[in-house]
């Protein structure tokens, strides 16, 4: 069996019951990073053997995970946070299970766009997630004026390196919206913060601004 479990955004504390006793049972548990994750299973006594299932090995990893869950083994993937297969290479290994005819179920837990978008106060109702828009301003800007005419809320991560420039383009296409921006949620510091594009950019550029951002719109 392959069970996709999710882990916590931030707060050790928000791992569920369930989760830690399939971390428990488990012969192996395929990591994004093991160092990363031993905090985790440290602080839980979880001494089940780890392995590393990340972006550059998903393959040959992959392949390598495929052939044990073929002998019966029950291997656990879990992400650097959050809920495996969104944005991370969980989906490639959960893709790989599906066509062998793997048995998987998931664990769920957290996922940090929608810890964001419940703290946001937008509508829930009706959204997209965008995962990550280009690293190009043209092609960025483009993507936001399509977003624009959805009639849904629209969330998407952005990184602190890149947060000013894509408020800038925000605050040229969205002028008059008030955002939020969300980060390190559920965390000692966690600031979510609702305004206009330009009062934000103003903001953090007297802040500099650090972590992973939700952005919602």
């Amino acid at each position: 069996m392959l069970y996709i479990v999710s882990t916590p955004i931030g707060n050790l504390k928000d791992i569920t019951l369930r989760a830690l006793e399939v971390l428990k049972s488990v012969d192996l548990v395929a990591c994004e990073d093991t160092r990363h994750s031993r905090i985790l299973l440290d602080e839980y006594g979880i001494k089940i053997p780890t392995t590393s299932y990340y972006q550059h090995n998903r393959l040959t990893k992959g392949e390598y995970l495929i052939t044990l869950l073929k002998e019966g083994k029950d291997i656990a993937v879990i992400s650097d946070a959050g809920t495996p297969g969104i944005l991370d290479p969980g989906y490639n290994l959960i893709n790989m299970a599906l066509e062998n005819n793997i048995p998987i179920t998931a664990i769920p837990g957290p996922a940090a766009f929608i810890d964001a978008l419940v703290l946001s106060g937008k509508p829930a109702h009706r959204f997209l997630f965008e995962g990550f828009l280009s690293n190009k301003k043209f092609s960025r800007a483009k993507r936001l004026r399509e977003l624009k005419e959805l009639d849904c809320t629209v969330i998407f991560y952005e990184s602190c390196h890149r947060i000013l420039s894509t408020l800038e383009d925000i605050a040229g296409i969205y002028a008059e919206t008030d955002i939020v921006v969300a980060r390190e949620l559920t965390k000692k510091f966690e600031e979510v913060r609702r305004a206009k594009a330009s009062d934000l950019i103003t903001h953090f550029k007297s802040h500099p601004p650090k972590g992973e951002f939700v952005v919602i719109i």
